[in-house]
């Protein structure tokens, strides 16, 4: 006879034995974490809170000069100290160092460099191997004057400028090896804590990489500054009866804007402002052909400049046909006191004197290399004796950040707001000028446009 069957349950198979290890139910709700766990988690976040505030400050600097600031003050709030002092120098660069201090002084500054750099805790971070262990995890001297062993000198400009304690630390990561160092200053006795130096650390390892990208980016702004310098005139050539001045700024990724001034027969004088399209190398090179090709072309036919223009315009047009440019030529004979000028598609000149201040009416042309073949008539003026005519490029006027109406309302505000006293000088035209037109300067890192401001005064 067989045994009786269980009664059957979906899902469950009652000829399966329960397990005896299974756990008992839960009864009551598990006692909350102790404060001490609860106070160690709030510190933990409130501290990586802390880190990630700082290094988004960080990540937004834009320069090498902003990013040490932040640097310096962020390091000092992480490390709890008051001053500080950051040396960038990369181990076997030929570049500069740089040295910068928060709460310390020029004098402060002098006075710390007149101690031998290998008996700080920074000059051997500098100097010694970089992977050397006490570098890595950064220099504490909880007691400076107490040290027995303590330089001389040191200790005489410790006590100067009042700080007792010092914690110093590379900026170096396994990418971007040693930048430099940096060392914070505590008004008494004291080190940072094994939490705190392990907080910097991170920083200083993050903003190492981040110093590293603005290092290279400005060298290589300043590469591409240099070759446009040296595609520009090195100096503006001497003709009687006009003085002049000129003014460039290349923009980060290299620009077309360029300008000429060149004498030519009879005591003429070449004026040339252009810009060719795009960025970068390419367009820096255009420019460069560009501007040497109208020089030769100024020098065979300058009287005519719409002949100037548009052989210009046949060389750009059979060389580079994809290329386009704008550009004015102006033919100047200072003693008549007669220019001549042809733009094409290019912004027209301002002319400033103690009467007037006025654009020049110039007719509307195609820049070079929009049309199969360009021509546009030429125009004729001539200014007063003590009066300066101004040429720009475009990007003078798109730097403002305003409409292009607005612009040359505003540039012809800046001319005729030049002081009577610096109206005579074509230089401090030039530098009123860009400073009402660009308060926060050429320099600007956060622009990419290149400024060209020439100007001539007729005497």
């Amino acid at each position: 006879m067989s045994a009786p069957h269980l009664p059957k349950v979906a899902g469950i198979d009652p000829e399966v034995p329960v397990s005896t290890h299974t756990a008992a139910p839960l009864r009551e709700i598990p006692a909350a974490p102790g404060a001490f766990i609860q106070d160690r988690l709030a510190g933990w976040v409130s501290d990586l809170t802390t880190l990630h505030e700082l290094t988004e400050r960080l990540a937004a600097t834009a320069t090498l000069d902003a990013a040490l600031n932040e640097l310096l003050h962020a390091g000092a709030a992480l490390v709890g100290a008051r001053r500080g002092l950051l040396v960038l120098e990369r181990a076997g660069s030929t570049t500069p160092s740089t040295t910068l201090g928060l709460g310390l002084g020029p004098a402060d500054l002098g006075h710390l460099e007149t101690v031998e750099r290998s008996a700080t805790a920074l000059g051997r971070i500098l100097d010694g191997p970089p992977e050397a262990a006490d570098a890595r995890d950064g220099i504490a001297t909880p007691d400076l004057l107490g040290d027995q062993d303590l330089d001389p000198r040191h200790r005489e400009v410790a006590t100067r400028l009042g700080y007792a304690a010092s914690y110093a630390l590379p900026l170096a990561s396994e990418a971007a090896g040693r930048l430099g160092g940096a060392v914070w200053f505590y008004d008494e006795p004291g080190e940072p804590s094994e939490k705190q130096r392990h907080l910097v650390g991170l920083y200083a390892r993050y903003a190492t990489e981040h110093l590293a990208r603005l290092t290279e980016l400005e060298r290589a702004r300043a590469d591409i500054a240099t070759v446009a310098d040296e595609l520009l005139p090195s100096r503006l050539p001497r003709i009687p009866g006009v003085r002049l001045a000129a003014r460039h700024r290349t923009g980060p990724q290299g620009g077309g804007d360029w300008y000429d001034a060149l004498p030519l027969p009879d005591h003429a004088l070449g004026l040339a402002v252009g810009s060719v399209g795009g960025s970068g190398p390419s367009a820096m090179a255009a420019m460069g052909r560009l501007r040497a090709s109208l020089r030769a072309y100024a020098v065979i036919e300058g009287e005519d400049p719409v002949a100037v223009l548009s052989d210009l315009e046949l060389l750009l047009r059979l060389t580079e046909p994809a290329r386009t440019a704008t550009a004015l030529f102006a033919y100047c004979e200072p003693a008549a006191r007669k220019v001549v000028l042809a733009g094409a598609g290019h912004t027209p000149p301002l002319v400033l004197g103690d009467r007037r201040c006025e654009y020049v009416e110039t007719t509307l042309s195609a820049p070079l290399g929009m049309l199969a073949c360009w021509e546009a008539p030429s125009v004729e003026f001539s200014p007063a004796p003590g009066e300066t005519v101004l040429l720009y490029t475009d990007g003078l006027l798109r730097r403002t950040g305003d409409a292009m109406d607005r612009a040359f309302a505003r540039l012809h505000s800046a001319a005729a707001s030049v002081p009577k006293a610096g109206r005579h000088d074509p230089a401090a035209v030039t530098d009123h000028v860009l400073r009402a037109m660009l308060p926060d300067g050429l320099d600007r890192s956060d622009s990419t446009e290149d400024v060209v401001v020439l100007a001539a005064h007729f005497d």
